[in-house]
């Protein structure tokens, strides 16, 4: 049996330091009593949120499409989770899936090289840092890329250089609108000027979609930035932004320590761009594959 000392007296009669005595680890039941087993909670059953500090339950998030039920915050998704709340069920057929990173450079940081790096996120989250694939919205036929910030980032290398540029060709041989959903990091700094060089890919490849009459429809998500935001993300026919997304080349921070001067209230956030003319409309995830059918029908395609 395991002891304790009570320094406050059980009752008034005995003034002095009580032992009582308590039930060892592992009993059910103490002096008649029957003592019930501490269950253990389960893990990722409840999260917090980022911008609110609300406590949510995780179910009530995953079927309000990741917005917090509580501030509206919108979270970050993977790209498989993106794919399967736009789309309409069973219709997605995706193109390039066995598509994989090289390591030209045989980059290696701390002590990590870049292809162990590669399987380690390839095996968490099922895919590359893009998924492409035909698809179908409420019905309308589209192209559909969505980045995966869940593998390095989001971050474009030669792989989601070469997944945009055959999503783009196809688009132009069905006449199907392109519909790219971007949540990325920038360039792949792995890859050097490789990745890089997709900027001028894409661009180019985006050059031919208009060349061709096609219609890009550009969704911004949290974050959109670096070569990403430099290249395709920004040049599309319509450009929608998520409520309160991060948008733009550089970091807020890295900005305002080179140019020396205190930023504006907000600045890159998805309602400043709308403001200043740089996105067409802000819409809630909820609302998105909604708006997608609309402008597909708006534009004739």
């Amino acid at each position: 049996m395991r002891t304790i000392k009570v320094s406050k007296p059980i009752n008034n009669k005995n003034k002095k330091n009580t032992v009582v005595k308590m039930p060892a680890k592992n009993k059910t039941s103490w002096d008649g009593y029957s003592i019930k087993p501490r269950k253990e909670m389960p893990d990722g059953l409840w999260l917090a949120c980022p911008a609110c500090q609300h406590m949510l339950y995780r179910k009530i998030v995953d079927k309000n499409l990741n917005v917090c039920p509580e501030c509206d915050a919108h979270f970050r998704i993977d790209g498989p989770t993106r794919v399967k709340q736009l789309v309409d069920v069973g219709s997605f057929e995706e193109i390039l899936a066995d598509l994989t990173s090289l390591d030209p450079l045989q980059f290696e940081a701390r002590g990590v090289k870049y292809k162990d790096r590669i399987k380690v996120d390839d095996d968490a989250k099922g895919c590359e840092a893009m998924l492409t694939g035909k698809a179908f919205i409420r019905g309308r036929g589209v192209m559909l890329a969505v980045m995966n910030f869940g593998f390095l980032g989001g971050s474009m290398g030669m792989v989601v250089g070469e997944k945009f540029c055959k999503a783009v060709d196809q688009a132009i041989e069905e006449s199907l609108p392109l519909i790219v959903v971007s949540c990325s990091g920038g360039a792949r700094m792995h890859e050097g000027v490789v990745s890089l060089g997709q900027m001028a890919k894409t661009s180019a490849a985006i050059g031919k979609l208009d060349e061709a009459g096609g219609l890009f429809i550009s969704i911004l998500s949290d974050p959109t930035t670096g070569g990403v935001s430099a290249s395709f993300a920004m040049l599309g026919d319509i450009i929608i932004a998520e409520p309160n997304a991060l948008i733009g080349f550089a970091g807020p921070r890295t900005i305002k320590q080179t140019i020396k001067i205190e930023l504006p209230e907000g600045f890159q956030r998805a309602e400043f761009l709308l403001e200043h003319g740089f996105v067409d409309m802000i819409t809630h995830r909820k609302d998105l594959r909604k708006e997608i059918g609309r402008l597909i029908d708006y534009c004739g395609k």
